[in-house]
């Protein structure tokens, strides 16, 4: 899962942008609000973690540009600002949610999966499909009762095609969502490791539609 972080503290953006990455995300970091508010018109996220205090361009212009723009990416804001005038312009300006500095990185991650989860419309922390279990939080994938062993990208994959069930996600959207600027991605990549999940996996599960994309489609059969 691919997430902005707009943080201009170098030791508190080094340490999210370590621990983020450890907990399986995918992140873009800058720490400057111009540099933000065109990486936004031009790359799309799954999730934001925007500072409000930045440089050049506040955070809360950011956040206000991005929903006049109608993009609907949930935002977590960071803030050092605990007052109920701050947190209510926030959430009026289109903010998902707030974190008060300082804060611990297992509660930024797991209001992340939270934000993650109502984006796609669920209410559950766990996606069950067809005998697939998926745990975002333990990062554990089981397939009808059974551990399933995969790699970073494969689970990351699974976790977005189960995210958009019904919906053809196309192999540069795929690479979107798994790769930051400046990563190496050779052109065979997605389809390799959606080759080893439909060997991990049912081979059936994850459909190929030719020359657009995959799709795991809407089937309410188990």
């Amino acid at each position: 899962m691919r997430l902005l972080l707009v943080e201009d503290d170098e030791i508190l953006g080094d340490g999210l942008v370590a621990g983020l990455t450890m907990e399986g995300y995918v992140v873009d970091w800058l720490v400057n609000g111009k540099q933000a508010d065109e990486a936004l018109k031009l790359n799309r996220y799954e999730l934001i973690v925007l500072d409000l205090n930045l440089p050049d361009m506040p955070g809360m212009d950011i956040l206000r540009a991005l929903r006049t723009r109608k993009d609907e990416t949930p935002v977590m804001v960071l803030t050092a600002k605990d007052t109920v005038t701050d947190r209510v312009l926030g959430l009026d300006s289109g903010a998902d949610d707030f974190v008060i500095k300082p804060f611990e990185l297992d509660e930024v991650c797991a209001r992340l999966r939270a934000l993650a989860r109502r984006s796609e419309g669920r209410s559950v922390p766990t996606i069950e499909y067809k005998g697939v279990v998926l745990d975002p939080a333990a990062h554990q994938v089981t397939y009808h009762g059974e551990k399933v062993d995969l790699s970073q990208k494969e689970f990351e994959i699974l976790n977005f095609l189960l995210g958009h069930i019904g919906k053809v996600i196309s192999k540069p959207r795929l690479e979107e969502s798994l790769y930051s600027w400046h990563a190496d991605v050779e052109s065979n990549t997605v389809e390799v490791h959606v080759h080893r999940l439909r060997k991990k996996l049912d081979p059936a599960l994850i459909r190929t539609v030719r020359g657009v994309g995959y799709i795991i489609d809407n089937d309410d059969g188990q």
